[in-house]
């Protein structure tokens, strides 16, 4: 496993990053808490996976207290990274099911502290290595207050690295740029980019390296939803309880062409370490949090960090491939987010 560093900060976290999402919210299939921990400590011990990225939304706290559960003892050698701004406390969200409807945000900073406060608490711990404001909106991007509020606990050793993280879909565009340009000392971004998925993670970066120097990238769903694992076909079914069922059948059908233009980067690996080697070889990425959902799946993607660096000539094919949507004519993606500039 190699291992990275968020600029200006002694926090070193591996290449490949583990999202507790897929253990501990039911959208990837089900997952006891013996389970996530089981997971969680062989990603650790047997592959020298050290970041692990969660959120208090994810199962109501439930993914948080996994990993108190599966490093107890152990802080100093994992950092932890979470997020806070749903307001899973009301008792309303108490009960609600996770997926495609948000609950209420909150941002203001007696909210904020509380919700830090919480997140310590589940994790055992008295700070967090990296925080987010989880799928901020350009209302939040232009509220001052709330990222003074973030250096402030900062300031306190009560967070390491603040940042925020886009979604819950792909898109919000201006959200990030306009981030990087109002607060240039932001530490990291968390958004959707794979080679599928290009657009607009890659003017996300560009406007990161322009505005906000110190701005390093943890990337998710960096398979496009599975796609890039290569062992989608046009037959493939997904469990009632997939969230990949609720897509429109044409993202399967093509999301397979796509992918088969791709088979030239499986000599010397799997297209799904190959995936992970594209996003790699950008320098202000410092993990990337595939997927996993079970003990094979973590050892392939464990072990792409060591795999070769993608070839000059590899990479400008994919950029080629990409230039012609992968030789696939289809309806627009549909974005959500500011995708236009927008100056009130």
């Amino acid at each position: 496993m190699r291992y990275r560093l968020f600029p200006g900060t002694n926090i070193k976290v591996s290449e490949i990053g583990f999202g507790t999402w897929t253990l501990s919210t039911g959208w990837w299939g089900d997952k006891t808490d013996d389970e996530a921990v089981e997971m969680l400590r062989v990603a650790r011990n047997q592959f020298g996976i050290n970041f692990f990225d969660t959120a208090d939304t994810y199962g109501n706290g439930r993914g948080e207290r996994q990993l108190a559960e599966a490093f107890r003892g152990q802080r100093g050698e994992v950092v932890y990274s979470t997020k806070i701004g749903y307001d899973i406390y009301d008792p309303e969200a108490q009960s609600a099911r996770r997926g495609q409807s948000e609950l209420p945000q909150k941002f203001d900073r007696d909210y904020m502290r509380f919700a830090l406060d919480k997140c310590l608490e589940r994790l055992e711990t008295d700070h967090i290595d990296v925080l987010q404001l989880h799928n901020i909106k350009m209302e939040h991007v232009r509220d001052a207050s709330i990222w003074e509020t973030l250096r402030e606990m900062q300031s306190e050793g009560l967070i390491g690295v603040w940042g925020a993280a886009f979604g819950p879909a792909i898109g919000w565009l201006y959200e990030a740029v306009e981030l990087c340009e109002r607060e240039n000392d932001i530490g990291t971004i968390q958004m959707i980019w794979n080679i599928l998925e290009q657009h607009p993670g890659t003017t996300m970066i560009e406007a990161a390296r322009e505005h906000a120097p110190s701005c390093a990238f943890n990337i998710r769903v960096t398979h496009a939803s599975g796609m890039l694992e290569g062992k989608y076909t046009e037959d493939t079914e997904f469990p009632p309880n997939d969230h990949r069922r609720h897509r429109p059948r044409s993202w399967l059908i093509n999301g397979v062409k796509k992918v088969r233009t791709l088979d030239f980067l499986t000599t010397r690996m799997t297209l799904g370490q190959a995936a992970l080697k594209w996003l790699l070889a950008e320098p202000t990425v410092v993990t990337t949090l595939p997927n996993i959902y079970d003990m094979e799946q973590l050892r392939e993607f464990a072990e792409a960090s060591d795999k070769p660096d993608l070839t000059r000539e590899e990479m400008e094919r994919i950029a080629e491939l990409a230039d012609r949507n992968f030789g696939v004519d289809e309806e627009p993606i549909s974005y959500k987010g500011t995708m236009e500039r927008v100056t009130t």
